[in-house]
Order: structure tokens, then sequence, then C-alpha cells
């Protein structure tokens, strides 16, 4: 029986000890619409202060929100567009995070003021998301795509949350089918009197994993609605991007969630929804209160565990159901052993079938 389950505690830290970030890897910041021109906001990732402002030429930029003279926040500066100026002396840094001006400074003083920096990452703005790629190196891969629209195709249904649990938990979560008829009771989805046996196969993909496409269950009325045979492929990718792709005829319906740690003890979750599905968009209203809902109820449940996590309990993933987050810390501890290594990525994941009830 011992052999069933893989103790949490080995690979994740346990329940309140600090989880290790991730970093050479994207993560999603939210919507870009929201960021505007020659502004500038000051946020926490991965433990991070981050600065992520707009310059006046519209393109996205992120900075550490530290000034590296005396440590005062930069956003809490003013930004003209093209340069910020630090509140505490003056100090100007470039978008770029390059140093450009010393009030203080003299001629004669001899500082080489470009050889001042504080440290810049690189941003990708696409399908209307801000992407950070929070690391020391080049980045070795991009953002997801989202497939069937354009790079230029914005959500047609975003939500943002602040799940108050470890980035851990909040992936697990995601990745947890067995909760279901626990945690999401509602009219909507499915019930949770009658479970059934689930058989899907998985393969291994780009920095994770993909439950291959399938014909989901239409008995709840959130796969119902759609009408037709609809089709759908489940991809699982580090940090903790979770894209799922229903196909009903011609038309395309994409899910994507970005978890994204903030600090220890709390994480980002940003939920978007594309669809080519014209009567959808007159459902918005409906569809965005469902969507909340549930959303809602892993991010209470989330607080609830939490509440047994302070006590440092040994944790326990058993098989099938929590086979994928196994692979979780499976993949982010071969991530960061090959990065340190500087050796490519070896996915430890084979093509398999899961099988469980939910």
């Amino acid at each position: 029986m011992a052999d069933d389950g893989l103790r949490a505690s080995a690979v994740s830290g346990g329940g309140t000890a600090a989880p290790t970030f991730l970093e050479d890897v994207w993560y999603c910041l939210g919507p870009g619409a929201r960021l505007k021109r020659e502004r500038m906001q000051g946020l926490m990732l991965a433990g991070q202060p981050v600065l992520l402002g707009r310059d006046r030429d519209g393109s996205a930029f992120a900075l550490r929100d530290l000034c590296p003279h005396r440590g005062a926040p930069l956003s809490c500066g003013v930004f003209d567009g093209r340069e910020i100026e630090c509140c505490y002396h003056g100090w100007r840094f470039g978008t770029d995070g390059r140093c450009t001006h010393i009030p203080s400074l003299l001629d004669d003083h001899g500082v080489s003021v470009e050889r001042i920096r504080t440290p810049a990452w690189p941003v990708r703005e696409a399908h209307g998301l801000i992407w950070v790629y929070l690391g020391k190196d080049t980045p070795d891969h991009e953002p997801p795509d989202i497939p069937g629209f354009a790079a230029s195709a914005r959500p047609s249904l975003l939500m943002e949350m602040t799940f108050d649990c470890p980035v851990d938990h909040a992936v697990i979560g995601l990745l947890d089918p067995a909760h279901t008829p626990n945690v999401h009771r509602s009219w909507f989805w499915r019930s949770g009197r009658n479970l059934k046996q689930k058989a899907k196969r998985f393969g291994p993909s780009e920095l994770g994993f993909t439950m291959l496409r399938h014909t989901p269950s239409t008995k709840s009325v959130a796969y119902g609605i759609l009408g037709g045979q609809p089709e759908t492929e489940i991809v699982f990718r580090l940090p903790g991007l979770r894209l799922e792709e229903i196909r009903i005829g011609r038309h395309r319906v994409c899910g994507l969630t970005a978890i994204s740690p903030i600090d220890a003890d709390s994480a980002r979750v940003v939920h978007a929804i594309w669809w080519t599905i014209p009567w959808l968009t007159l459902l918005k209203p409906v569809l965005r209160v469902f969507a909340h809902q549930f959303l809602d109820q892993d991010r209470r449940m989330a607080a609830i565990q939490k509440r047994g996590l302070r006590f440092n309990p040994s944790l326990m993933l058993i098989r099938d159901a929590d086979t994928q987050g196994r692979w979780y810390y499976q993949l982010k501890a071969e991530r960061q052993r090959s990065r340190a290594a500087g050796r490519p990525f070896e996915n430890p994941v084979r093509e398999t079938t899961l099988r469980w009830r939910t």
C-alpha cells in the first residue's frame, strides 16, 4: 500500500515550508488592456518585487521594483513614458533598467552611470495577456499559443483571483480530477451523486503533459450547452498552466488557467476563455457568473485546506487520480536540475492511461 502514495513532503517541502519558485519560465500577469500607456504598477511575483509598465510607444516592460541606490520601490516614483524617476533621490532609469541620470553627480566624480542598472525581465504580450519571463537566462521557449486564435485576439471572458495558499497547492488543485464531486456541486456542472469511472490517455508535451483528444461527458450542462459532438484536449505546462481546447465542428472554445506565485503563501490565478461561437457572446453575463462561481469554489477550498496545512502535515498523492500531481513535482524538479546543469530538459512523463472515478 505504501507504494501507491507519494508523500508530497519529499518533493514539495510539506505543508507550511516555503515553496521553491521556478525561474526561467513564463508567468502570466493578467490582461494587457489594464496596463495603460505611460503608466506603471508595482506587484509581487514569486517573492520578487516587479515593476510592470507600458511606455509611450505601447510596449510593455518589467523591471525589478527596487532602486539599486537605496532600495526604494521604483513604482513609487514618476514615469513619463520613457524614464522612471526614483522618488528618493531622483535617479532615472530607462525601461531596459539602465540608469540614465543621477542628479547629485558631478562630472568629475568618475561614476559610469550607464553601468548602474536594475534587472529587467523579458515581456511578451499576446492573446490579450501579459507574460513575464522571470529568471536570469535568455528564454528557451515562448508563452503558450492559443490554438485557432490570432495573437491579437483578446479573451472573450477573463477573470482573476488570489488564492490564499502556496502555489504548489493551487496547481495541484488545478490538476486534481477527483475533487469535482465534492467541491464543484452546481446544477450547471455534473452531479456528485453518481460517480463514473474515467479512463484518459496522457502523453508528454513541452514542459508538461497532455490529456489527449477525447470526447468529454455531455451530462454536464457546461459541455452539453455547446451542442454537437465536442472534442477536447487538455495541456498542462510549467509553471502552472492548463489549456483546454474544445472543438465543436468548425468552432473552438479555448480556456486557459494560469497560476503564478505571489509569495510563499498566496498565488495569482488568471482564467481566460476565447470562443468563435457567436451566440456565446450573448450569454457572457451569465457565463461570467458561472465561471466565477466555479473558480471561487476552488479558492474557498484552498483557504480551508490552508487551515490544515499550518500544522505541516505529511501529505500523500495516490494513484491514479493524483498522478498528474506527481508529474507536476517531477517536472518541476527536472526543470530545476536541467537548468542548473545547463543541459536539455528531459520530460519524465511517459504515455499512459490513467483511471479514476469522479
